[in-house]
């Protein structure tokens, strides 16, 4: 039965069992093979409290925003990918993504992310994934770059469809041996939502526990979170992570 459970990319198989807690630091077995294989490296995770009640229009229909101690949240995240490769076997390419997402559950109490924008400087990616899953990817100008003393920095300026832009820089501070509940709540994430073609999706995802380290914020400007439809309860950050990476599966789920 091993032989046939889902490996990431680096070899990791997640342990199978009769139950699963879907709050769980490690991922379920993967349902079923990949249908793409990726590959995340420095990774910037910076996060505000936003009310619940403010962000549930903008998920798909059928889940409802995730609470942690009555507040869900919103992610600024940004990440390299190095390494894609689709049906085991048709390479995509290299490219940066910034993203701005939310924490769904839905009524069979899967836990996942709704991406609300994803720009990336890949013209292909954009259109395949809007095409094949409802994903909501722009084209944009992508720039991240690292620093000396764990200083990590990073752009965005969109090109199409709509403008937006921003820019961060933080300083990576110590690992994070036990993450808390917020540090797990916003990373331990096994699955997406995504509305496509009339009905709202789950797709799975299957990787190592992040590996993460605290970061400190020097900055952040620009409009990516308006644009999207956000507004913190607090312009200041409640969470900033940085991460080297993680290499992961998707695949389609049923109930």
């Amino acid at each position: 039965m091993e032989a046939m459970r889902a490996r990431t990319p680096d070899g990791f198989i997640p342990e199978a069992g009769t139950r699963w807690d879907p709050r769980s630091a490690l991922p379920p077995p993967l349902p079923g093979p990949a249908l793409l294989r990726q590959t995340w490296v420095d990774v910037s995770f910076v996060h505000w409290a936003v009310d619940p009640a403010a962000v549930a229009p903008l998920l798909p229909e059928g889940t409802r925003p995730d609470t942690l101690h009555g507040r869900t949240y919103v992610g600024l995240v940004a990440f390299g990918v190095p390494s894609t490769l689709a049906l085991n076997a048709i390479p995509v390419g290299a490219f940066g993504e910034v993203n701005v997402r939310l924490y769904s559950v839905d009524e069979h109490g899967r836990r996942g992310v709704v991406f609300l924008t994803m720009d990336t400087d890949a013209a292909h990616v954009v259109a395949a994934a809007r095409s094949l899953t409802g994903l909501s990817y722009t084209w944009a100008d992508v720039a991240l770059r690292q620093g000396p003393d764990g200083r990590r920095a990073g752009a965005v300026r969109r090109r199409f469809p709509g403008t937006a832009q921003g820019s961060w820089s933080l300083r990576v501070t110590e690992p994070i041996s036990e993450p808390n509940d917020l540090e797990r709540f916003v990373t331990a994430r096994w699955g997406l939502h995504t509305r496509h073609l009339g009905r709202t999706w789950w797709l799975r995802v299957g990787h190592r526990p992040w590996p993460l380290h605290r970061a400190e914020l020097s900055h952040v400007d620009g409009n990516l979170l308006p644009v999207a439809g956000i507004e913190p309860l607090d312009e200041r950050p409640v969470s900033v992570l940085w991460s080297p990476g993680v290499s992961c599966l998707f695949t389609p789920s049923l109930v």
